[in-house]
């Protein structure tokens, strides 16, 4: 449904903490950009597509009013106990400024430690209740969920059934990270983002694009 456009379109943003910086590692040490993504650059590019799509290209009525990342994180028990503690501590520490900079909220969980090798435990249904709870109290109308895993399909189908449209960032990087078909097809919008990066699709917001990396 095309809201009227003297209203506001609220989007949300949503992370999966670990796959976007899969993502953002990619870019920055794999890829020929050789840059991390730029998350209010990233933003901007994405209230200017959402415009496109939703409301006639009125960027000014796409804001985005809310963005949240959910992570594992280890204690610091654990990472004095890694070969180079200093080291993770600053990456974390890089990552928060990240987020702090682009005015998104995280959201962390302890790792579960025990396991061999450690894994996150409870992201996954923190990010569904967190996200599940945003819409139905604030009332998105377009939420940006920016991960791969097909586990998300039954919270997308959720917040649909509500009346909030769902935009799917698509990436397809070979032994990197690949988003779920199944996810896309769930979706109401999904966003060709790696083609888009790599030219090989159009794009009309080339320049904010190429924002995304500097």
């Amino acid at each position: 449904m095309t809201p009227n456009r003297n209203n506001l379109l609220r989007i949300a943003v949503i992370y999966d903490g670990s796959f976007f910086w899969r993502i953002s590692n990619y870019y920055r040490f794999t890829h020929n950009k050789q840059s991390h993504l730029n998350l209010s650059a990233l933003h901007d590019y994405l209230r200017h597509h959402i415009a496109a799509i939703e409301t006639d290209s009125r960027v000014a009525l796409c804001q985005i009013t809310e963005a949240h990342f959910f992570r594992g994180r280890f204690s610091l028990k654990a990472v004095q106990a890694t070969r180079d503690p200093l080291k993770q501590l600053e990456t974390d520490r890089f990552q928060d400024q990240v987020l702090m900079w682009a005015g998104v909220v995280a959201h962390y969980q302890p790792m579960n430690e025990a396991a061999n090798p450690p894994e996150e435990k409870g992201v996954d249904i923190n990010l569904a209740l967190e996200t599940y709870d945003l819409v139905v109290h604030k009332g998105f109308d377009v939420v940006v969920l920016f991960t791969g895993a097909a586990d998300f399909s039954p919270l997308v189908r959720k917040l649909q059934s509500v009346g909030t449209r769902v935009l799917v960032p698509a990436f397809d990087l070979p032994n990197y990270a690949k988003t779920s078909q199944r996810l896309l097809e769930e979706a109401a919008y999904s966003l060709p983002f790696s083609d888009l990066i790599d030219k090989a699709v159009d794009d009309k917001y080339e320049d904010l694009l190429d924002a995304v990396f500097r």
